[in-house]
């Protein structure tokens, strides 16, 4: 398996195949799906680049052309790819592609935006913000993979055995995950995580975890000081030991606010991307996954 092809880089870039389904995903996780899935009988196209945060990334001109080509675009949706509306405006007039929130069938988590809602400026609207990190859940995960499925299969019904089959296969994985995940965070006596960027609202949700954030869902908004205080309160009343942060982003709010409690520094990966130690190292969703069960479980118990 070429997972070593999810950095795609200007130097190696992506193809169009003819003969096979080709696939965009706009990132990390969605690509490891695609390409479980596709198999030999799809050709899947990465286009966020290893090491890039998905919310701040714009597409290319050659992004453009094959994505034009392509038979189906697979993307999270729930708000996370802003650029997306524009992106499919501006493809040739006549692509036959097919686009595809995967996102869909999940039940959306509208975050608590009090934190951003103090930007200069800005309208109320931004109060109501939904969550767009669906994939952190392994059971919003199965989600995302069947309507990827479903997608293939529509796209083409010829091969729809071998995809049903991967798929199957990919489910598997996916609830052998989940499971590992119940059970071990059940058996926790904590269940408060304190992280940097409030992407693990649906892992919370669906293993019994409360989620305080020291940013909201943009990762690079600045915390109000009173925000701080209050966290801060918070991580010595609960007896916080860990505070989390991730690895694309800045630790620096997270160790300021362990220095000021006297907690320790961990990571807790979103899983947008890998980055190119992660590559070389073979990584992918599930042992990223599984890194973030073993640091959940040093934190909470």
């Amino acid at each position: 398996m070429g997972i070593a092809a999810a950095g795609c880089g200007p130097e190696n870039q992506a193809k169009i195949v003819e003969g096979k389904v080709n696939v965009v995903t706009t990132f990390y996780p969605i690509y490891e799906f695609a390409k479980a899935i596709g198999g030999d009988d799809a050709n899947v196209i990465n286009l966020l680049p290893a090491g890039v945060e998905p919310h701040d990334w714009t597409p290319k001109s050659q992004d453009i052309v094959n994505t034009s080509k392509a038979q189906l675009f697979f993307y999270n949706g729930a708000g996370l790819e802003g650029w997306v509306p524009q992106f499919l405006k501006g493809l040739n007039r006549d692509s036959k592609i097919k686009a595809v929130e995967v996102s869909q069938g999940i039940k959306l988590i509208e975050a608590d935006e009090e934190k951003d809602q103090h930007h200069e400026g800005e309208g109320p609207q931004t109060r109501h913000h939904i969550d767009p990190h669906t994939w952190v859940s392994p059971k919003s995960a199965m989600i995302m993979a069947e309507n990827m499925k479903e997608s293939y299969i529509e796209a083409d019904p010829a091969h729809k055995e071998a995809y049903t089959s991967r798929y199957m296969d990919l489910k598997k994985k996916l609830e052998e995950l989940d499971g590992e995940f119940s059970s071990k965070l059940a058996a926790m006596p904590r269940k408060e995580i304190v992280v940097s960027h409030e992407a693990f609202g649906y892992m919370a949700r669906d293993y019994g975890l409360t989620q305080h954030a020291i940013m909201g869902l943009s990762p690079d908004a600045e915390p109000r000081a009173q925000d701080l205080l209050n966290l801060s309160k918070l991580v010595k009343e609960e007896g916080i030991h860990y505070i989390f942060f991730e690895e694309l982003v800045s630790d620096r709010l997270a160790k300021t606010l362990a220095s000021e409690t006297g907690a320790e520094v961990l990571v807790l990966n979103p899983v947008e991307g890998l980055t190119e130690e992660q590559l070389k190292q073979g990584d992918d969703y599930f042992s990223l996954m599984r890194k973030n069960l073993q640091n959940l479980i040093l934190a909470l118990q």
